[in-house]
């Protein structure tokens, strides 16, 4: 018995450790839920992104980047700085969960518009540090 509370010590040590390592992210849900697989629908569900326009911050884990893959079509993410995370938690923090509740983006989203990739002009995607300027915008 004590073997395993020991052992579930030391692994609740390990993931705290691999949570400092790795990267804070932000993911925006960009499209809405009409014709969406329930798949899909469920991943969502369980990254908190329950609405457009809504906000989440992540760790960088392999699990939540592979989630993250799986529902490209329907976010945005990419790295978080600091600076725009502490203004997010300021301005826009719901109360009694990490889920911030933004508004469209002010001068709309990229030129392409929000069914394409950010790499080609559009919004969906990864798109590195400049996930903060769009959480900007959003504010």
């Amino acid at each position: 018995m004590e073997k395993e509370k020991q052992g579930q010590k030391t692994a609740d040590k390990k993931t705290a450790e691999k949570k400092k390592e790795y990267k804070k992210i932000a993911v925006v849900r960009i499209r809405g839920s009409v014709k969406v697989k329930k798949e899909t629908k469920d991943t969502l569900h369980m990254m908190n992104l329950y609405k457009q326009n809504n906000c989440v911050v992540l760790y960088a884990s392999p699990s939540n980047i592979g989630m993250l893959k799986k529902v490209q079509g329907f976010v945005t993410w990419g790295e978080i700085d600091e600076q725009t995370l502490k203004l997010l938690k300021e301005k826009r923090e719901k109360k009694d969960s990490k889920i911030f509740r933004l508004h469209p983006p002010r001068k709309g989203f990229e030129r392409k518009g929000i069914k394409l990739p950010f790499k080609v002009g559009g919004a969906l995607g990864y798109r590195g540090e400049k996930i903060n300027e769009l959480i900007k915008k959003m504010i």
